[in-house]
């Protein structure tokens, strides 16, 4: 939407789940249909919940999730993405919202706050701390 290019130097079939920590899916709409719909990211979806490994989404993207279905019960999204998923279980009062292994928040204000939480689970409380002082991000919990 914006012309922006990423390129990958790996394609997603030689990558090994066994040597990531955390798979996390961004949003937007056109992305996550696209991440909902591919096998190989389904198939590495599964394949990190079962090993209990760390996977996040934010915006539009736990629709892939719960088509994969790793989502847990507990889960936040962007505003009426709710209603392809679930309502049982969706929260709309919180920026991110953890349950088991899977991380979710609602969209691009609250990624600030999840990304927090990435940072937290993947380096620890004292990292943490450090860079939410740094961002002056207060308001996230």
């Amino acid at each position: 939407a914006h012309g922006v290019v990423m390129m990958a130097e790996v394609e997603i079939t030689a990558v090994a789940t066994e040597a990531l920590d955390m798979v996390v899916l961004p949003g937007g709409w056109d992305g996550t249909l696209a991440l909902r719909d591919d096998a190989n990211v389904q198939r590495m979806l599964k394949e990190m919940d079962k090993k209990g490994k760390f996977i996040g989404a934010i915006c539009a993207a736990p629709l892939a999730l719960e088509r994969a279905g790793v989502l847990k019960h507990n889960y936040t999204c962007y505003p009426t993405i709710e209603q392809q998923i679930r309502e049982d279980g969706f929260s709309d009062n919180e920026m991110v919202v953890e349950d088991g292994n899977v991380l979710t928040s609602r969209g691009p204000a609250t990624a600030i706050c999840f990304g927090l939480e990435i940072v937290k689970k993947l380096c620890g409380e004292e990292k943490y701390l450090e860079v939410k002082s740094a961002l002056l991000a207060t308001y996230c919990e």
